[in-house]
């Protein structure tokens, strides 16, 4: 197997992933601020770290997947006054705050399962962790990179920068930022324009509040995630997630906090999912474009043609390597639903010859390939998925692999390629790498309901039992069986090798 590498958006290269502890991989991504309803775009940061996260697991590695959730202080330094999205949303829906930080989470959480997210190992919450923000806030000011004014403390970034590389993640530089930084209330506080909020003074309408040496307020957005990842995953470690758009200002506050506390960069490998565009802007409450994903599944917004499965979604955002801009259309969609159901249907018949092969039923299957070339293109197709896979996760390449495989599985079932055109040992591989990547790696699963399972398993029943009358050469229970099954819209059809299919009509 290739080894893995991974594109750090730190150093900007692709590098050979090397773990701090061999066999053993800290990753943290930033989790949702549960202040409303998650979004398609929030979808992808999410189902990208999944699938991440899975491939990480499938190379043996024991991982500490910490994601947290942000239930307090991330207040926005870009509108008229800092305030907390926790908070204002609490007052407009006449709910206590962690009430409705309760009533986000569960929703998060739900819209995590529709997509067969795994759980993380750890989701530390930033309310269960204002000890050790203070704690990392009174080391910065010892150290002195930070300052407190009127109650509120400040991450002095000017200073940080005359010593370290300040922007080297996202690209920005200092002097653009002293241009292009607006004058907002609560400027006059701060030494410089560009310093950020570690620490925040509560007003006196202010809701959610805690004690502290520079008396009552709340953390800001961005020393809570220093001070979880430090916890959980110690003072470096080796993989920092999240969207692109969090490089700046909430990554990089991340790097300055950190490296004064820990004289480290936290993370050794930075990785950054692009975004999801309506017709090529972010989506986002700026621009009024965002559907929420309850909206995704039933199909209730204006945009929305139709409505799309949480699997749907899911193999939409997968056919797009994780690095590049993914533009929402419904024929997209449209598209992605009908792909997964060709792949899907493909893999339910690549299961049932696999079976039937090993059990001896698959008309005297040899141990050697009749046909060598094809037999040896379908091993390089699997084996192309693990190279693509070690290629900074390209899902879209091992997708395409795996297409190119489906009517291979289509011909062999329906005749036009001869089952013995592949060895039963390139069969039984087959099936080993679909199920590994299509279920263990990129999270898919099939979407029938609980009903159409039970129906599934009556009409396999009735095919047993009249496979079993053919045996005893009862033809008229096997022809009440399947023409009764007709008049119900069900079909069989008899194959050469023995086995029965079915459609519904």
């Amino acid at each position: 197997m290739s080894s893995l590498k991974v594109f750090n958006s730190y150093t900007r290269q692709k590098e050979e992933f090397t773990p701090l502890t061999p066999g053993h991989v800290g990753m943290y991504v930033c989790g949702p601020t549960v202040s409303g309803e998650s979004h398609l775009g929030h979808a992808r940061p999410f189902i990208t770290f999944d699938f991440i996260y899975r491939y990480l697991l499938h190379l043996g590695y024991k991982v500490r997947y910490v994601r947290n959730i942000t239930d307090a202080g991330h207040f926005e330094e870009e509108g008229r006054e800092a305030e907390d999205k926790i908070s204002k949303k609490a007052v407009l829906e006449k709910l206590e705050p962690m009430e409705l930080v309760q009533k986000y989470t569960n929703l998060f959480h739900w819209a995590m399962h529709q997509f067969n997210n795994l759980e993380p190992s750890i989701e530390p919450t930033a309310t269960g962790h204002i000890v050790e923000q203070i704690v990392m806030i009174e080391k910065i000011i010892k150290e002195g990179y930070a300052y407190e004014n009127n109650g509120s403390v400040y991450f002095d970034v000017k200073k940080y920068a005359a010593s370290y590389p300040y922007g080297k993640l996202s690209g920005r530089i200092l002097d653009d930022l002293l241009e292009t930084t607006r004058d907002l209330d609560g400027q006059e506080e701060k030494h410089n324009r560009q310093d950020f909020a570690l620490w925040k003074a509560a007003p006196p309408e202010h809701i959610m509040r805690w004690q502290s040496p520079w008396g009552e307020g709340f953390p800001g957005w961005h020393i809570e995630c220093s001070a979880m990842s430090t916890k959980y995953l110690g003072e470096q470690f080796d993989i920092h997630g999240g969207g692109m758009d969090l490089q700046f200002p909430h990554h990089e506050s991340e790097i300055a906090q950190s490296t004064i506390c820990n004289k480290h960069v936290p993370a050794r490998y930075w990785l950054h999912n692009n975004m999801i565009t309506i017709n090529g802007k972010k989506m986002g409450k700026s621009y009024n474009n965002q559907i929420r994903l309850t909206e995704m599944f039933s199909g209730q917004h204006p945009i929305l043609q139709q409505a799309y499965s949480p699997m749907t979604i899911r193999f939409f955002i997968l056919q797009t390597h994780y690095r590049s801009t993914l533009d929402f259309s419904n024929e997209a969609l449209q598209a992605a639903e009908k792909g997964l159901k060709r792949l899907w249907e493909a893999y339910d018949l690549l299961k049932k010859m696999e079976q039937e092969a090993v059990s001896g039923n698959g008309n005297g299957l040899s141990s050697t390939a009749a046909d060598p070339a094809l037999d040896d293109q379908v091993r390089k197709l699997l084996a192309g998925l693990d190279e693509y896979m070690s290629d900074d996760f390209n899902t879209a390449k091992v997708l395409a692999n795996i297409f190119e495989l489906v009517p291979i599985i289509n011909s062999l079932k329906g005749g036009q390629i001869s089952k013995e055109a592949l060895s039963p040992a390139t069969l039984q591989l087959m099936k080993t790498y679909f199920t590994n990547y299509l279920e263990n790696i990129l999270g898919l699963k099939g979407e029938s309901s609980g009903d159409d399972q039970k129906l599934t398993g009556v009409v396999d029943l009735l095919i047993d039992i009249r496979r079993d009358a053919r045996g005893r050469k009862d033809y008229a229970t096997s022809d009440k069986i399947r023409n009764q099954l007709l008049e119900l819209g069900i079909v069989l059809k008899d194959e050469k090798d023995g086995g029965v299919s079915y459609t519904f009509a």
